[in-house]
Parts: structure tokens; C-alpha cells; sequence
């Protein structure tokens, strides 16, 4: 043959687009491609690919970093908690300590002694 094969033709100015999962049930439609384009819109593709892994990037970063200064929040708040309740038992043995105390008083002096009221009549 003198000229390029119809295949050869073929592969350099069209593309081939599948309209349907199942190749073998419908034909190919083919589309004239520019050759000259293609690099451009690949580099195109690639840089808005780029730019897309970058936005996520980022948002991961910015979701890491937010749960780690919550973590450290919790921590924070969980050691608080361990010492209101240290605090809390203190002052409760510390009130049953003045309770008894206070009891103690009351029954060693004589303001606080019960009288007996029918004792004093007879």
C-alpha cells in the first residue's frame, strides 16, 4: 500500500468513545483529535488534579490539627475532673470531721443538754 493503513489513519486523527459499558453490543462513534491539544489539556487536567489534592490536603491538615487540640482539650478537662473529685472527697471527710466536732460540743456543754420538763413540775 502506498499510503497509511486505514488503522494507522485512524489512530492518528480519531478516538475512539464507548457509549456503553458492553462494547461488543453498540458501535464506536469516532471524534476527530487534535493532536496539538491533547498535551494542553492533559497538563490542564493534571494541574486542576493538583490543585484539587492540594485543597484536600489541606483539609485533612486542617481536620487533623482540629482534632488534636480537641484531644489535648479532653485531656485538660479529664484531669480537671480528677481533681474536683480529689477536692470534693477532701471537703467531705474535712465536713464529717467538723460534724463530729461540732456534735462533740454540743453534748459536752450544758446549754445544749436536753432538760426534762416533767421532772421540774413534780
Amino acid at each position: 500500500m502506498d499510503g497509511p493503513s486505514k488503522e494507522e489513519e485512524e489512530d492518528s486523527t480519531f478516538t475512539n468513545i464507548s457509549l456503553a459499558d458492553d462494547i461488543d453490543q453498540l458501535p464506536r462513534i469516532l471524534y476527530p483529535r487534535s493532536k496539538s491539544l491533547l498535551p494542553k489539556m492533559m497538563n490542564a487536567d493534571m494541574d486542576a488534579v493538583d490543585a484539587e489534592n492540594q485543597v484536600e490536603l489541606e483539609e485533612k491538615t486542617r481536620l487533623i490539627n482540629q482534632v488534636l487540640e480537641l484531644q489535648h482539650t479532653l485531656e485538660d478537662l479529664s484531669a480537671r475532673v480528677d481533681a474536683v473529685k480529689e477536692e470534693n472527697l477532701k471537703l467531705k471527710s474535712e465536713n464529717q470531721v467538723l460534724g463530729q466536732y461540732i456534735e462533740n460540743l454540743m453534748s459536752a456543754s450544758s446549754v445544749f443538754q436536753t432538760t426534762d420538763t416533767k421532772s421540774k413540775r413534780k
